[in-house]
């Protein structure tokens, strides 16, 4: 019987600090699941099964009639169209906010950190103490702001409050994330006759794609899960699919479905969840690729 080599792999001891770590990672990993167990089993339930109160029992016969009826049929008030029309409102917030941030966001950070502009010190601060003020504090003036240049209650002034309240973050991740790429590539390409925008372009944007990942991620799900902007700035017609959510889950009109509201809660939740699933690998490259470093 061949013996293990001495300067091989040493096989892991199991120690108390090992087993408290598998435990705590163990109770972690319960604390999350256990509410996504609940609502998708109660999902799967008729209202006769629920009204048993065995909250953690399995479905007799998963029945797939409540996810039908929180897409298409769910009641807000007296409207019974379901949640499908916040979907596309929230895909019609979310998807150009999220390209106009991350682009305004990277040129912003390309500038600050390699171009030095006059005043670049400053702009990068003020951008910083306005991404650590809480956003509650602007929505008065902003809803006079938007009223004034007549953008309240309508998609194209969601878009805008979304951009202008992602900037400074996304802006600071571009910054650091530029601000580790060696200046003299940028002499390099000036000497050749390149200038700001064929740099930004040609250059720089290639190389960032896992920090567009990162950021793209964070703003998607800041603003799919977005509830208070919406609320106050989409107006009736383009109100996202949080607002529509709990308006779903707050009507007192006929019989509280649980299994409607936990179905619409999952189709709500499962975009920003397919999101992380899907670029997971990304995110984790771009952090490391420079999201925490300048």
């Amino acid at each position: 019987m061949a013996r293990p080599h001495p300067n091989g792999p040493k096989p892991a001891q199991i120690t108390a600090g090992r087993i408290g770590l598998y435990a705590f990672l163990f109770v972690a990993a319960l604390f999350f699941l256990l509410p996504l167990y609940t609502m998708i089993v109660t999902s799967l339930k008729t209202m006769d099964e629920i009204r048993l109160g065995h909250i953690f029992a399995l479905p007799e016969a998963p029945d797939f009639s409540a996810w039908v009826t929180a897409w298409s049929g769910a009641c807000m008030g007296t409207v019974c169209v379901g949640i499908r029309i916040g979907f596309w409102n929230s895909v019609a917030i979310t998807v150009p906010s999220v390209a106009l941030s991350v682009f305004i966001g990277a040129v912003n950070g390309y500038a600050l950190s390699l171009w030095r502009p006059r005043g670049a010190s400053v702009l990068f601060g003020l951008l910083m103490a306005g991404g650590l003020i809480p956003y509650q504090i602007f929505l008065y003036p902003m809803v006079r702001a938007m009223a004034n240049i007549s953008l309240y209650n309508s998609l194209a002034g969601i878009i805008l409050v979304h951009v202008i309240f992602g900037l400074p973050l996304v802006t600071l991740l571009f910054r650091n994330y530029f601000v580790s790429v060696p200046e003299e590539l940028c002499k390099a390409a000036r000497v050749d006759g390149a200038g700001f925008w064929r740099i930004f372009f040609e250059i720089m944007l290639p190389m960032a794609v896992p920090m567009i990942v990162v950021v793209s991620m964070l703003q998607f799900t800041g603003i799919w899960n977005d509830f208070l902007l919406g609320l106050v700035f989409a107006g009736r017609d383009n109100l996202p699919m949080t607002v529509q959510l709990n308006n779903i889950v707050n009507t007192t009109m006929g019989e509280r479905t649980y299994n409607v509201n936990m179905a619409a809660t999952i189709l709500t939740a499962i975009v920003p969840l397919a999101v992380y699933f899907l670029s997971g690998r990304w995110f984790v490259r771009g952090i490391t690729a420079g999201a925490v470093k300048g």
